[in-house]
């Protein structure tokens, strides 16, 4: 068994939440870069629990800017076991409406711009993503969620774009009607990836903001209806975040899905090939098997 310590990625919003005790904001440093913020690190119900502003206080990160690898690595580095990552989307399903959550299962990464592994030349590893997020995970969120009173639809393919424009109509029926994509957003890859390379489980919670530009009835996508339908998320997030160690519990055995095991077969490059310097900047990452 080891401690259960929850990390949630996510807007301002969703970290400000009454009964977090000893909270405390944390510079990580990272051999990857700066992540996007300190974290804020404390206990709720008597589980640990850190937030990270994933574009920063501030907003000051574009989705293509965001430090992905130098967060997912601080986070590790703190301990964190599971993550909950919290995200605006666009639905391409009628039934998900606006205010409505997805807990995502899938994706298709049509990003380009930005760094999608901790590894490379001199340390090369494939990690499986067929299953990029977490059952057991979900199953508590999902539960969380239904208990904070929140409409959530189970399963969603989540199409991320590079941004940060929004989606021309074209495109997005092409997501929809080609692609067979339920949602759109611009942050959860390579997040999704480099948390099961850092073998943390990793469960996405989409908050439908709007219909994209699809729908007949709904027109383009406007900033200003966005954040309106955020800011009332962002309480629903809160709700759903504060039930969570109840769930998840102090104590964490093993994933029964290997999300923590994820790096058992995938090293390829022989150990006395291994680049000395790339070892060094993978040991919160992989250090479990490359000792």
């Amino acid at each position: 068994m080891t401690e259960t310590f929850i990390g949630v990625i996510g807007g301002s919003g969703v970290y400000q939440m009454d009964g977090l005790e000893a909270a405390e904001w944390t510079a990580v440093a990272s051999p990857w870069g700066d992540p996007s913020d300190e974290i804020l690190v404390g206990r709720l119900e008597g589980v640990r629990i850190a937030f990270l502003p994933r574009h920063g206080r501030g907003h000051v990160h574009t989705p293509s800017t965001v430090p992905y690898r130098a967060n997912i690595d601080a986070l590790k580095r703190l301990g964190v076991t599971d993550i909950v990552a919290v995200s605006a989307c666009g639905s391409f399903r009628e039934e998900m409406a606006p205010g409505d959550f997805v807990l995502v299962d899938q994706f298709i990464d049509r990003t380009v711009h930005r760094d999608k592994s901790f590894f490379g030349p001199g340390c090369v590893a494939h990690v499986s993503i067929a299953h990029p997020t977490c059952p057991r995970l979900a199953d508590a969120v999902e539960t969380a969620a239904g208990d904070a009173g929140i409409t959530v639809h189970r399963g969603g393919t989540y199409l991320a774009m590079e941004g940060p424009q929004f989606s021309t109509m074209a495109e997005s029926k092409l997501y929809r009607e080609v692609l067979g994509a339920d949602v759109i957003g611009m942050t959860n890859m390579p997040e999704a990836a480099l948390a099961r390379e850092a073998e943390i489980c990793y469960c996405p919670v989409a908050m439908v903001t709007d219909y994209d530009s699809w729908h007949p009835d709904h027109g383009a996508v406007d900033i200003t209806s966005i954040i309106a339908t955020l800011t009332g998320n962002a309480d629903k997030a809160r709700g759903l975040i504060r039930r969570l160690p109840a769930l998840l519990g102090p104590d964490r055995a093993p994933c029964p899905h290997g999300c923590d095991r994820a790096l058992d077969h995938a090293l390829l490059t022989a150990p006395e090939l291994r680049d000395p310097a790339m070892v060094a900047r993978l040991d919160a990452i992989a250090g479990r098997v490359l000792a």
